[in-house]
């Protein structure tokens, strides 16, 4: 046999080195794909055979402190895609568009991208649902999703607040308490070939989702409701821009009620309630829209502050009367001005008739300034300025709600000059949060202890267990208990003889100050507009409720005892009652106002009789059914009837609002 060539040795040599030069460059590509791209090309093929959809978590109910529910989330459906598995897309794009009421274009251009899944639609209508089930479309899946729901609508509104269309706190409660509201979402994962063919050992696992934490908030409903109707009436009679009430527990700081208005229902929270303002809006850009929504959604009670007029008093007076530089019967005279701050001419409001001489609890009742003014020379710029921060102004109170001002007073005592400590001492040349003057004059009805504002009180699980509860808060000592007591008792000496005489109520001890402030508008006092104010504190000797109303610019009269004190006294009036506080009255007010009555029976009497009858013998009456009309049946009263009562009681009714519909 011949020997090979040479040139056939070459070729030989060349494709030995040619086949191992090609397999040393396979290993290590193999290599580099397994070793180095390999964990990375892993997740991308998972990826392309996984299919991965969102289940979301059910959101925390949001109770008010007896168990009501003003929050819920309820049960929907969300349309997911999966462009894959979608056999004649032209064709099911043509009959979702039809079942979802989407255009079919939008919905095409959806089912046809490049991805494993897309949401079509969220939070479906049950129609709707059935619908799709019936047409049993391939690639398209209804999966469970739950809808944030507020059964009282615009009720609540700036403390609850909202959420957006993930289920995401966005303001209020909502949005503070977010993290346990919210939950864990969970997922449900299936593994499929190119073809949509689910792979063999794959398998299918459902993630279920961790529901969110409930919370219990300080706030009581009935209370709430009594101060959102209050809030209405005021804001319909005055005419006034704004109408703000807070309701607070002085004893542990909660909250039960806070209301301001005008209001925005959370489950539609772009659209005003007011249709004229509806109308107004549909021309504005996005960007003024989104200014409204942001002015709208603004917590007047919580963002924004205000000079608080005469209410501030009962601060200055606290501080003086803590350091002893004035007693209850230290004497004042008023001429009707205070002339001897050199650039400045400052006047009492009954400047035109001058109280002339007078002792400090008269001064007090007749809210005079000139008063004030000397009191806040005997005190002094470092110690009012002291006590202006012991009780909490300057600073945020902590109260669990977004957005909260720390209001606007001096930096620190060298700015204050003598014409700004005369007017901080009768409440202009301060700023306060309405939060931080009932908070303030809360303090004094809890014998000098400064409260942490508490809103929300435990966070239970859907077993009613007890994950968490936050705990009433002293934060410091501000003044004595004895101090403390005596501003109360002229507080009370406001209603029954000075500026506040339009508070009070029969049978219960009220205490209260008026204030009336002119509005800053860009830095300077605007004419024509006024803050009208009054703050109450009842019943004076065992204080269940501190109460604050502000009236922001009311059309016509603006003083703070005629706008605003008959609004407080009013709810005063209906909360005690609701309270069961029983009332104890003066031998003159048993003679005017202490006739009793025996209740009677309207159980089983449609709405409409039964409050004809209450009506005619003096009662009132209270129901707390919001969806009821004539034919609604009063099911039980409190009072029960045969009891006896004052005449002129509130009887609650509770109705059977199904029976509306049975006639």
């Amino acid at each position: 046999m011949a020997s090979p060539s040479s040139s056939t040795k070459k070729r030989l040599l060349f494709a030995f080195v040619a086949v191992v030069s090609i397999s040393f460059i396979l290993v290590v590509r193999l290599g580099y794909i397994q070793i180095v791209k390999g964990e990375e090309l892993k997740k991308g093929a998972l990826e392309q055979w996984t299919k991965s959809i969102e289940i979301k978590a059910k959101r925390g109910t949001i109770y008010d402190r007896n168990g009501k529910e003003l929050a819920i989330s309820v049960s929907s459906h969300t349309v997911w895609a999966s462009p894959a598995d979608i056999e004649n897309p032209e064709e099911t794009a043509k009959k979702l568009a039809e079942v979802l009421s989407m255009e079919e274009r939008e919905v095409y251009e959806k089912i046809t991208r490049k991805v494993n899944v897309i949401k079509l639609k969220q939070w479906i209508s049950m129609e709707e649902t059935k619908s799709l089930r019936e047409l049993n479309l391939s690639g398209i899946e209804i999966v469970d999703d739950n809808k944030r729901f507020y059964p009282y609508g615009a009720f609540a509104s700036y403390v609850l607040g909202f959420t957006d269309i993930d289920n995401n706190g966005l303001y209020g409660i909502e949005r503070t308490y977010d993290k346990y509201l919210s939950g864990a979402s969970g997922r449900w994962v299936k593994t499929e070939d190119a073809r949509g063919v689910e792979m063999p050992y794959g398998g299918e696992k459902v993630y279920e989702p961790e529901d969110g934490l409930n919370v219990v908030l300080t706030i009581d409903e009935t209370i709430q409701h009594f101060a959102e109707k209050a809030a209405k009436e005021t804001l319909e009679k005055t005419k006034a821009k704004n109408v703000a009430i807070i309701m607070m527990e002085p004893k542990t700081g909660d909250i039960l009620a806070l209301t301001n208005l005008p209001q925005y229902d959370p489950n539609n929270p772009r659209e005003p309630l007011d249709e004229e303002l509806k109308a107004k809006w549909s021309s504005l850009t996005q960007e003024e829209l989104e200014k409204e929504w942001y002015d709208m959604w603004r917590n007047f009670s919580i963002n924004d502050s205000y000079e608080p007029g005469s209410t501030f008093k009962v601060i200055v007076a606290a501080a003086a009367l803590e350091e002893g530089v004035i007693n209850v019967d230290s004497q004042f005279y008023c001429n009707g001005f205070v002339r001897d701050i050199p650039g400045a001419v400052l006047k009492c409001a009954r400047w035109y008739n001058p109280h002339g001489a007078q002792n400090f609890r008269e001064g007090f009742a007749n809210s005079c300034n000139v008063v004030f003014v000397d009191v806040g020379r005997r005190l002094g710029k470092e110690k009012l300025y002291e006590y202006i921060k012991a009780f909490g102004f300057g600073e945020n109170t902590g109260v669990e709600l977004t957005g909260e001002q720390g209001g606007i007073i001096p930096v620190n005592t060298d700015v204050i000059r003598e014409v700004n400590l005369a007017t901080m001492s009768y409440g202009h040349g301060v700023a306060v949060t309405p939060i931080q003057l009932i908070t303030a004059v809360s303090a004094i009805a809890n014998g000098g202890k400064l409260m942490t504002p508490r809103i929300v009180s435990q966070l239970v699980d859907n077993e009613g267990n007890v994950v968490k509860t936050i705990e009433p808060e002293v934060k410091r000592q501000v003044i004595s208990e004895s101090t403390a007591n005596t501003i109360l008792e002229l507080m009370e000496e406001v209603v029954s003889e000075g500026t506040g005489s339009n508070a009070y109520v029969p049978g219960f001890r009220v205490a209260g100050k008026t204030g009336t402030a002119q509005k800053i508008v860009d830095g300077r006092y605007a004419p024509g507009k006024y803050i009208g104010s009054f703050v109450a504190v009842a019943p004076a000797d065992d204080p269940k409720v501190a109460v604050l109303v502000i009236v922001d610019e009311p059309e016509g009269i603006y003083y703070g005892g005629s706008v605003a004190a008959p609004v407080a006294g009013q709810l005063i009036e209906e909360t005690l009652n609701y309270l069961e506080v029983k009332p104890e009255y003066t031998e003159e007010e048993k003679e005017e106002f202490h006739n009793t009555q025996i209740v009677p029976d309207v159980r089983n009497l449609k709405i409409e009789e039964a409050g004809r009858i209450l009506t005619d013998l003096g009662f009132r009456y209270t129901t707390e059914s919001y969806d009821f009309d004539q034919n609604s049946v009063v099911i039980e009263q409190f009072p029960l009837p045969g009891t006896e009562v004052t005449k002129g009681s509130i009887i609650d009714l509770y109705l059977d609002v199904d029976s509306k519909n049975k006639d």
